[in-house]
């Protein structure tokens, strides 16, 4: 009876992990669209944090994001900033190649990143050697993110080696918005007269 309970159990397991594993186009329609570009463009900042595949914490940090658009090229440039005083810095050129898909490269990147968008989602692929201790580990990463209402982007990054999953990035980016910024100099002016 065991037997057969177990049996039971590991076959609609086997099932459902068999479904179908999710893809950008699951998300076609949902709003608020996401474009890479509008939302990126400018200032934005992100906290973020990585677990390891125990589910321990082993780092924190806050980003930096400076992003400009020409009409056909991003470049996001990444200032890390990380809990235990480590500072780091990537710079994105990410090329939209149609309204659905990106390219994109960075100095740790190897060989060259994919992502894919539709409605409020954008899947982000690319392996990268990843800072561990004095050395580095050669790692893929699979990014989802999500635009949520009020402007919050969520993004949660399976970090696997082998196709074995090492641990998980989540990140929230918001943008930075340069009239709260001009708001600020002038209370600041207007204090100083």
């Amino acid at each position: 009876m065991i037997r057969t309970v177990l049996l039971a159990s590991f076959v609609i397991l086997g099932l459902t992990g068999c479904s179908g594993a999710m893809k950008p186009e699951d998300f076609e329609g949902k709003e608020p669209r996401f474009v890479l570009e509008d939302f990126f463009e400018g200032k934005t900042k992100a906290w973020g944090m990585f677990h390891d595949r125990f589910g321990n914490l082993r780092r924190e940090f806050e980003v930096d994001i400076t992003g400009s658009w020409d009409g056909e090229t991003l470049i996001l440039d990444e200032e890390f900033d990380y809990a235990d005083g480590e500072q780091d810095r990537r710079i994105w050129t990410i090329l939209k190649v149609d309204d659905n898909t990106y390219t994109g490269t960075a100095d740790d990147i190897l060989g060259v990143a994919s992502g894919r968008t539709f409605g409020n989602a954008l899947n982000w692929t690319y392996d990268m050697d990843l800072k561990v201790g004095d050395g580095s580990l050669r790692v893929k990463f699979d990014d989802w993110m999500f635009l949520r209402p009020g402007g919050v982007l969520l993004n949660r990054a399976s970090v696997s080696k082998w196709g074995f999953e090492i641990g998980v990035v989540t990140l929230s980016f918001s943008r930075v918005e340069v009239e709260s910024d001009a708001a600020l100099l002038n209370v600041q002016q207007r204090a100083a007269e």
